[in-house]
């Protein structure tokens, strides 16, 4: 059955309403995912502090992202709302939604805070049919040496096509981690929570980054942790 849904979050960000407009409308593969193509259109704008986008199908279908963005002294407020309509298993639905929005705000500040404007190679790798299991996102985290680490702490970490590499905890909760280098985020999926499978996104901010050996890289070590399971 369609039901309607929102998701409501709202947070302090680093920089500028420009900054977050650019953010949020054309560096999307910098800290979420390439939205480019999508077919989308914006409803409302009022540059740079209020913007609402949404995409429109059959029978009242829709998706709608707004931001309204309020300048402070250190930064800006950001008020975020996703509604729109779940077509089968609201519950479920609702659940990882609201679980993927406070995880790709939290990357938008660290994008913002730390890489905010650099050209980015973006990959965005699943792991096989394993990855699906209850334990998959731990035997996936143990295999690449995050294990209990906790957010805030500071790891060496040898990751997949980088060698050792000086990095940063900046987010854990039982469905998600994200990592940081000098020089780029990895952000780690759980989506075997929500009937998935794990999986993960490079956003590499070297200059002259290569996305599809990033994306061999990562697939080859995903494929091995599996199978060594």
């Amino acid at each position: 059955m369609n039901k309607e849904f929102e998701i409501h979050q709202e947070m302090e960000l680093p920089g500028s309403p420009e900054q977050i407009w650019k953010a949020v409308t054309e560096d999307t593969a910098a800290w979420m995912f390439p939205t480019g193509e999508w077919d989308s259109f914006v409803s409302e704008q009022s540059y740079p502090t209020h913007l609402v986008s949404r995409m429109e199908g059959p029978d009242g279908w829709f998706n709608q992202l707004e931001h309204d963005m309020t300048p402070g002294p250190e930064g800006t407020h950001l008020r975020y709302v996703h509604s729109g309509i779940f077509v089968d298993d609201w519950d479920n639905q609702y659940d990882g939604a609201s679980k993927h929005t406070t995880f790709y705000l939290h990357t938008l500040g660290q994008y913002l805070r730390h890489f905010n404007g650099l050209p980015v190679a973006f990959s965005d790798v699943q792991g096989p049919d394993a990855a699906a299991s209850a334990d998959a996102l731990g035997t996936w985290l143990d295999a690449l040496g995050v294990g209990a680490a906790q957010a805030g702490d500071s790891l060496t970490l040898e990751l997949p096509g980088r060698g050792p590499q000086e990095t940063v905890v900046d987010f854990r909760n039982e469905n998600f981690v994200g990592l940081r280098t000098p020089d780029a985020m990895i952000r780690i999926f759980g989506r075997n929570a929500f009937g998935h499978r794990v999986g993960l996104t490079v956003h590499d901010f070297r200059p002259g980054a290569d996305a599809d050996g990033n994306e061999e890289a990562w697939q080859a070590a995903l494929d091995a942790a599996y199978a060594a399971g």
